[in-house]
């Protein structure tokens, strides 16, 4: 082989390596998420349409939920309720409550956080405010609902078997996507 044959060999290997990097720059966001709502790493919680067919076990856990706004961003956020007693398997509803103190629509995005990290595998929401953009006019307040469980798995792990509280958090944040508009997305 040539010295021009292996350089240019080099060439291609080192322009395939920095095409593999670039792909997987792109790619480790995307892949991350859906490690973390796999496995629940990081205090990811799970998402389902309904509750499955189990019946509730009867360990109780105690949920507190958190609610936190970004400096940037005039509202009010807050639970109705900070704790509630959840029976493993058993449907759950809490409420947090938004108001606007800005003079304009504005509208914002939550992200959440389950602690102990271990239990977010097993920290399941059916509805959630999260899942979508919220708009609130000047001056308005909503009431806005968390539909989850706690699966009963929770008791079988030897990561979790201990867990006996855990803790839901939510920070609302000024979205950046979108064009802000009066009233709430369906």
């Amino acid at each position: 082989m040539t010295l021009a044959e292996r350089n240019r060999r080099l060439g291609l290997i080192a322009a395939a390596f920095v095409a593999a990097m670039v792909g997987v720059g792109f790619a480790s966001v995307p892949l991350y998420r859906l490690f973390c709502q796999a496995t629940g790493f990081n205090g990811t919680t799970q998402r389902a349409d309904a509750v499955p067919e189990t019946t509730p076990v009867g360990r109780i856990v105690k949920v507190r939920f958190d609610g936190n706004v970004q400096p940037d961003l005039p509202w009010t956020f807050r639970p109705e309720q900070t704790v509630e007693r959840a029976a493993l398997g058993a449907r759950k509803m809490a409420f947090f409550t938004a108001t606007n103190l800005g003079s304009e629509p504005i509208t914002g995005s939550a992200v959440f956080n389950v602690t102990p990290s271990q239990a977010g595998g097993y920290f399941t929401k059916i509805q959630c405010f999260c899942f979508t953009e919220q708009t609130l006019k000047p001056g308005e307040t909503v009431r806005m609902p968390v539909i989850y469980y706690v699966d009963p798995k929770l008791a079988d792990d030897a990561r979790t078997s201990d867990i006996d509280e855990i803790t839901l958090s939510y920070t609302f944040y000024r979205a950046t996507k979108g064009v802000e508009k009066a009233g709430r997305p369906g």
